[in-house]
């Protein structure tokens, strides 16, 4: 029988109001159960493990991705797949960590949520649970069909380092701008083969150690030199750099002054668009050729999320700066596609 691992982390598919404040609050995966006994009828074996306390996943950060890596490492064996259940607003970025913390992943790691809370009459926690499962259950060949971390949510596979949060207010919450889905959940659950990451040749491992470090530095018309000052003067071993279009900046002497003084002082700065689609083209115009040759690194078509944990991730592991420079450049999970 199927063996799939449920990680209850928390978010809103686990949520009941509060009937006293009127609020969301968190309650216990038997109560998940109550509210799909669909789960029951899967010939599945699940286990479950909760988080205690259950998170809000605007608390996440990298010890608790690093807690479920090793979760999943010392569960790797025992399942056939895993599923964690996680909120929303975060999700892309513990799906684009976990991508990276978990090397030569060859099992489905699907993430999924909802957006109403699973005691609601129009909720969509049912769907995304059970399909999620499904997609964690399936082989072909005797062979995970998704090894790789990944988000389902209504009727859609993502891969984990390539999704957004786009919307919250619909139940399609999730995108992926820049990558074609995995599968699709009509009448019929569809694979798309072709988009989904081989499987590896080396054996699974995981990666912990994060540094968060990282400054966030978003063009804007009418940026002050004092503003960006305290992104480039600070104490931050790298930056985001989110620019316009196709990477472009302001040409003013004293920004360029800015960036330039950083890169001597060691700091890492990646060039990502603030546009949802498309890729950064570095030297593509004037406005970012003087970037390119300071030293700049291209983000290419990574999402925000996915360029800040993978900054994280890298100088998380000991590397000098001219290895993560040329890491950022390259994809290491699927994460962008360079020259787009």
């Amino acid at each position: 029988m199927t063996k799939i691992l449920i990680i209850y982390t928390g978010g809103t598919i686990g949520m009941v109001n509060d009937a006293k404040t009127g609020t969301l609050i968190p309650f216990d995966f038997q109560q998940i159960q109550e509210n799909v006994p669909e789960l029951a009828r899967l010939n599945y074996q699940l286990s479950v493990h909760s988080f205690d306390p259950i998170l809000d996943s605007s608390n996440m950060n990298p010890e608790i991705w690093a807690s479920l890596a090793k979760l999943i490492r010392d569960e790797y064996d025992r399942f056939d797949g895993f599923v964690i259940l996680h909120g929303s607003d975060t999700m892309s970025f513990t799906a684009s960590a976990l991508s990276f913390m978990l090397q030569h992943l060859a099992k489905p790691v699907v993430l999924t949520g909802s957006q109403l809370p699973i005691g609601e009459i129009r909720t969509d926690a049912k769907e995304n649970l059970i399909t999620a499962l499904e997609i964690a259950a399936t082989k072909k060949d005797g062979k995970p069909m998704v090894p790789e971390v990944c988000i389902y949510f209504d009727y859609q596979l993502f891969r984990g380092n390539r999704s957004i949060k786009y919307n919250s207010e619909k139940f399609e919450a999730f995108s992926s701008p820049n990558y074609p889905i995995l599968a699709e959940a009509g009448v019929n659950l569809t694979f798309f083969p072709n988009y989904i990451l081989p499987e590896p040749t080396k054996p699974f491992q995981i990666h912990t150690e994060f540094n968060a470090n990282i400054g966030v530095l978003k063009m804007y018309p009418g940026i002050t030199e004092r503003a960006v000052k305290a992104i480039t003067e600070s104490g931050v071993d790298a930056i985001v750099l989110e620019a316009f279009g196709s990477g472009n900046t302001t040409t003013a002497p004293w920004f360029i002054d800015c960036l330039q003084q950083a890169i001597a002082n060691d700091k890492i700065i990646v060039d990502i668009s603030q546009c949802k689609g498309g890729s950064v083209q570095l030297g593509l115009y004037e406005t970012s050729r003087k970037l390119q040759q300071m030293g700049i690194v291209s983000g290419y078509d990574m999402t925000f999320e996915t360029a800040v944990t993978k900054l994280m991730y890298l100088m998380g592991q000991g590397l000098g700066t001219a290895e993560v420079k040329q890491l950022l450049e390259i994809s290491i999970a699927g994460e962008l596609t360079v020259g787009n």
